[in-house]
């Protein structure tokens, strides 16, 4: 009888929550409440008390950040033995007001699936989502729905052009723009036009944007010509309507994000006419090519516009690569690290690039390990990952050849000539671009990928000051006998995990470690190899001490601005660093979880909870690695102290 009365009491007290929530704020708008979808997962809670427990603190939370002005927020609560795991979203063509008024309506209808594990409930203006697993990076999923409605137009094909237009537009610009949301509309005919918003949660990745915008746009064309229609799936909403319902002036510019879509839409028209004019001359190339058929076949050649995704990387030939550098002149050299030196050149067409030249072991079984990686690595396409554009083999000499990044690697910029000319904007957008491009390493990308030597030098920065990793799936490419610590693993001391420099443990949680040692520099602008001038501490040890002592701003950088950021934010994204390197790699994050953690509202309720390693006592610890056949150490040794918790 105990246990019945429990859950009569939790109801209970399930159902004042609900009536707290839905009597303030209640206000009403109409538009923006209709009832699209409501699911409830089919497996019921087993611990209905911890659960039940759990899912109204984050709904407390959800509608705090609702009232404090955000349209979107998650909130997650792992008390007990059932974890939950919520996330609420308006369109942002939503006063204030009407997205409290949404939420509040997703909430009375969400607790029909009280006792479910998991549920989500989507109208017009908003989306109310939990479950007891962690979804925030889902794009897509098996329940995606279609909603067309009932009168149709009266001119059908100028109606359907229109419609196809605006929703295409949509579906190239919503990946690109900020936050995933964006409003348009198209006129048809007379007084007629059509209206359209797509939006995806901002937990995914850009391509998880892309991936779920295809799926609902291809579900929503089979409305028109109906007046409007709306194509949901877990990540993303798109809607068309030949009423408005958002106002003219909050119509997003997406002209921008759709120039370079235009720009290949005229090319391939150019191309086309001069492809049928080409035709003409097929006959006479024919014969020509019998003339030369028994020259040796040669790689393709090109510059950045014939290195796509299809093709793979281009072989340049190595004249060519010699003139774009000067042979390779010291003017043109724009630093050198543990993969070699790297050289600025300028194509023949005008194009800048980066040319590499490979320092590895030119034994048959490297040469081919090169080719396999460079075919893999020039797949990679991430907005947050250096562009691999080709690349040239050359008896002994390995050439890879990069998109350049005007202003350099991020060292410069922390400890460098540039110290202290980064705002709190730009490091903020580095360090949540470098999170992103690792988790699309780890997660995204049909290979995992370690990068294992995430560090300030190989983050590159744009003309925007946005990140792009470099380096990455070069790590396997080193010879037995050469790496930055003179040992058979591939790393830079003050940035490895422990795990993988003394016992050779390599996992995605190595980079997690190293990116979390390269965010705390970030914030303070000093080496994590060098002591503080007026302390023997280093910096991971002086990072967890203000942490423990909650004295986080003490760390930031003294050149940055106070005005420009809040404390608050400071102290969780230092906080996020410190659970990066926790002692136990199965305590750090995944990097789609940081990815998440940064874009998310509110502190992280001082999460980290084990001590980090630190790299600083007289006890030695030999570095080698451990592998199934055995491991040969080397002499070199690092100082570490011993693994203790809070």
């Amino acid at each position: 009888m105990q246990q019945p009365r429990k859950r009569c009491v939790m109801i209970l007290l399930w159902a004042i929550i609900w009536v707290f929530l839905l009597m303030e704020d209640g206000a009403n708008s109409d538009s923006e409440l209709n009832l699209l979808n409501s699911i409830c997962a089919q497996d019921n809670v087993t611990n209905f008390q911890d659960f039940s427990r759990n899912l109204n603190a984050t709904f407390l939370k959800l509608r705090e950040e609702i009232v404090s002005g955000n349209y979107f927020a998650t909130a997650d609560q792992a008390a007990g033995s059932s974890p939950t795991y919520s996330m609420v979203q308006c369109r942002k063509y939503l006063s204030p007001t009407d997205c409290l008024a949404c939420f509040n309506a997703a909430l009375t209808t969400i607790r029909n699936c009280s006792a479910a594990y998991g549920a989500d409930v989507i109208y017009d203006g908003c989306l109310l989502r939990y479950d007891g697993n962690n979804f925030y990076t889902q794009s897509t999923g098996q329940g995606h729905t279609v909603i067309c409605g009932d009168p149709t137009a009266s001119n059908p094909t100028s109606f359907n052009a229109s419609v196809g237009g605006l929703l295409n537009d949509l579906l190239m610009a919503t990946p690109r723009t900020d936050g995933y949301f964006a409003t348009s509309k198209k006129k048809v005919s007379g007084n007629i036009t059509v209206y359209g918003v797509a939006q995806c949660i901002e937990t995914i990745s850009e391509s998880g944007c892309r991936s779920c915008m295809s799926v609902v746009y291809s579900d929503i064309r089979q409305c028109p010509p109906t007046l409007d229609g709306r194509a949901m799936d877990v990540g993303c909403f798109l809607r068309y309507s030949e009423s408005p319902f958002f106002a003219d002036n909050q119509t997003t510019d997406i002209a921008r994000f759709l120039e370079n879509n235009s720009s290949s839409k005229k090319d391939a028209l150019i191309g086309g006419l001069i492809g049928g004019i080409g035709f003409l001359l097929l006959v006479l190339a024919v014969f020509f090519w019998f003339g030369s058929s028994r020259r040796k076949k040669m790689a393709p050649r090109g510059d950045i516009l014939e290195a796509t995704e299809l093709q793979g990387p281009v072989n340049y030939s190595y004249r060519d690569l010699n003139s774009a550098t000067q042979n390779f002149s010291l003017e043109n050299k724009l630093g050198a690290g543990g993969f070699g030196d790297v050289y600025k050149g300028v194509l023949k067409s005008g194009k800048v690039v980066a040319v590499k030249k490979l320092a590895i072991d030119q034994s048959l079984r490297a040469k081919a390990d090169f080719e396999s990686e460079v075919r893999i690595i020039s797949n990679v396409h991430h907005r947050n990952l250096l562009r691999l554009l080709g690349c040239c083999s050359r008896g002994a000499e390995l050439l890879l050849v990069y998109e350049f990044m005007p202003n350099g690697s991020l060292d410069k910029f922390l400890f460098g000539e540039k110290k202290g000319s980064l705002n709190w904007k730009q490091r903020f957008d580095i360090i949540l671009g470098t999170a992103r491009g690792l988790a699309y390493l780890h997660e995204e990308f049909h290979l995992c990928i370690i990068h294992r030597d995430i560090k300030p030098s190989n983050i590159l920065l744009d003309h925007d000051f946005q990140p792009k990793i470099a380096d990455f799936g070069l790590a396997r490419l080193l010879p037995q006998d050469r790496s930055h610590l003179s040992t058979k693993f591939a790393g830079t001391l003050g940035y490895t995990a422990p795990e993988y420099a003394i016992l050779g443990q390599l996992s995605e949680k190595v980079d997690a470690y190293s990116y979390g040692i390269v965010v705390l520099e970030i914030i303070s602008g000093q080496k994590s190899s060098e002591a503080k001038s007026d302390s023997d501490e280093f910096l991971l040890k002086q990072g967890w001490g203000l942490y423990e002592n909650n004295r986080h701003e003490e760390l930031v950088d003294e050149t940055l601005d106070r005005s420009e950021y809040h404390a608050e934010d400071v102290r969780k994204v230092i906080e996020i660093a410190l659970l990066c390197t926790q002692a136990s790699a199965a305590s750090r994050p995944s990097m789609s979880e940081v990815v998440v953690l940064l874009r998310s509202k509110g502190s992280l309720n001082r999460r980290p909870t084990t001590k980090p390693i630190f790299v600083e006592s007289d006890k030695k610890v030999r570095v080698g690695t451990s592998t199934s056949t055995g491991s040969s150490v080397s002499n070199a040794t690092v100082s570490i102290t011993e693994v203790s918790g809070r």
